[in-house]
């Protein structure tokens, strides 16, 4: 059973993440390039650990990569070898360093390859499983909505690494769509555009998606 949390990154989803793991009785470490950054959240939360991106990877038995999409692919190949046979939850989102366009996010990566892909290539040791990248931060652990849980699509090879990360979304107060092989990354990250027209439009940023079925 998965109890130790290693979070890559210092931004606001690896801090609302961490906090999250934490509420849930896990053991955390959170890393940066720089932990300083973190102190505020680290006097927020006494449990937590905090460290360098190596400590964070070395620490997890499960790891989240939170960081900028551009930062996300060298960094994932210097730590290969702590991400060996890991889930790794992958937040990130190809987010090119341009303004929207009338509200739409540009991405560096083509519909024909996602992200996700291009770090799973980069480490195949590493089980990534694609999760929290199309939704805000604020809504991320127990989001309460009138209309019920909302869903979170994920995908990755490693079936193993997925029932992780679905215990982790119940325990999250998520229902799970598994939308399969890491091919399907192609179609979850831009999610992440479509999440943030209202917001750039209309500044509304509390939403999140839900897969209705039929009986």
């Amino acid at each position: 059973m998965i109890k130790k949390i290693g979070i890559i990154g210092s931004g606001q989803v690896a801090q609302v993440l961490g906090s999250g793991f934490l509420k849930h009785g896990y053991e955390v470490l959170v890393g940066s390039r720089d932990p300083s950054k973190l102190s505020k959240w680290k006097s927020a939360n006494a449990k937590a650990k905090t460290g360098s991106f190596e400590e964070a990877a070395k620490f997890g038995e499960l790891v989240v990569l939170a960081v900028k999409g551009d930062a996300a692919l060298p960094l994932v190949k210097q730590l290969a070898s702590l991400l060996n046979g890991k889930p790794v939850i992958d937040a990130t989102n190809p987010i090119a360093a341009v303004p929207p366009n009338q509200g739409v996010l540009t991405y560096f990566t083509t519909l024909s390859e996602s992200l996700m892909e291009r770090l799973q290539q980069a480490v195949p040791v590493a089980h990534f499983v694609k999760a929290f990248n199309s939704v805000g931060n604020l809504r991320m652990v127990n989001p309460e909505f009138a209309e019920g849980k909302p869903t979170m699509f994920i995908c990755g090879n490693n079936a193993e690494a997925k029932k992780s990360v679905e215990n982790i979304l119940d325990q999250f107060g998520w229902e799970t769509a598994d939308m399969g092989k890491v091919e399907a990354a192609r179609a979850i990250e831009p999610l992440c555009m479509l999440w943030c027209i209202p917001g750039f439009l209309q500044n509304q940023w509390t939403h999140a998606f839900k897969l209705l079925k039929s009986s």
